[in-house]
């Protein structure tokens, strides 16, 4: 069976693009594959993070894999920061890697470019994320359209090893979902919609309240024409509630446009708002189960001796072929 990994990083809370863009598919997927999925916590803390927050919201990320249908019993889910061997490929890895590569990493351009006082670390957690992959061998890792060229590098990072050292890596191919792969804010969708987003309104939050998702849905932009069918250039209001839609119903776009072709704006948003309801009230129910239980520190636990055992013997490999011995 082919190996797939993923993972979702705890620096915000978990939004409905995550649950579309990432969750939902590995739920698909874990039938299919054999599946390690984790929390990256090290690249959190790629951007100042207050310490006790970030705890609570690693757990809490962990009750919402669950409680979105990841099976515990059919994936090796564990925290990326209780395995040191992450890091420590990580720096191999790093001393592999040209400025160029690292520098043309997206993050780190738009950062930069704004101005903004980043980290080394958010320059060089590309490679880390590389690290992360190519310990287990990865077949394939899904991503959403703005991960895949992080992908990208893993692959050249696991090509130029085995090129120079001999055949250590697998290298990995990356998933882009077709339906859903990229959500965008609902008050400005020519944006991703973000769990680090400053906008409240523009995202909606896997534990928002009913009374709040009716009203960012309600207030979501569209635009002054009264038409709604698929257009992301000229509609890309309309054309993201309807990706929403698409996903959670699990129709295609093009039985949606004709579901809704009768609709004015109003109606629209009403039944676009009532399946979110439906889907989230569910997950939170089942959240609230998790996450006052002792299900995570199990499943933890458990993952984490599996993937010490699995990543130790892959690092080993590489310290030798690299000359990292007596």
């Amino acid at each position: 069976m082919k190996r797939m990994l993923t993972g979702l990083k705890p620096s915000g809370e978990l939004t409905l693009g995550s649950l579309i863009g990432s969750i939902n598919q590995m739920v698909k997927y874990q039938d299919e594959y054999e599946c390690y999925l984790f929390v990256p916590d090290l690249h959190a803390i790629t951007v100042s993070q207050d310490a006790e927050v970030l705890a609570q919201r690693i757990r809490r990320t962990l009750a919402l894999y669950l409680a979105c249908g990841i099976d515990p019993y059919k994936n090796v889910i564990y925290l990326q920061s209780e395995n040191l061997y992450h890091t420590n490929l990580s720096w191999i890895l790093e001393c592999n890697t040209y400025m160029g590569e690292a520098s043309r990493m997206t993050q780190f351009k738009d950062k930069s470019f704004r101005g903004e006082n980043v980290s080394v670390g958010l320059f060089t957690y590309p490679i880390l994320m590389a690290s992360d992959i190519l310990l287990y061998d990865a077949d394939y890792v899904p991503v959403g359209i703005d991960q895949k060229q992080h992908v990208e590098l893993a692959r050249n990072l696991a090509i130029r090893f085995n090129n120079k050292y001999g055949n250590t890596f697998v290298v990995p191919e990356p998933i882009i979902p077709k339906i859903g792969a990229k959500i965008m804010d609902l008050q400005n969708p020519t944006k991703k919609m973000s769990k680090s987003s400053d906008n409240y309104k523009g995202t909606i939050l896997l534990l928002d309240s009913e009374k709040d998702i009716r009203k960012k849905i309600a207030s979501a932009i569209t635009d002054s024409d009264s038409k709604i069918y698929y257009d992301e250039v000229n509609k890309p209001g309309i054309s993201n509630l309807l990706t929403i839609y698409s996903a959670l119903s699990e129709k295609s776009i093009e039985e949606v446009e004709e579901h809704f072709k009768d609709y004015n704006y109003g109606n629209f948003k009403r039944e676009v708002a009532d399946l979110i309801v439906l889907k989230l009230s569910a997950i939170q129910k089942k959240y609230e189960e998790i996450i006052n239980s002792n299900l995570i520190d199990e499943v933890l636990e458990k993952g984490k001796i599996k993937t010490i055992e699995i990543a130790s013997q892959k690092y080993e490999e590489v310290k030798l072929k690299v000359g990292l011995h007596r």
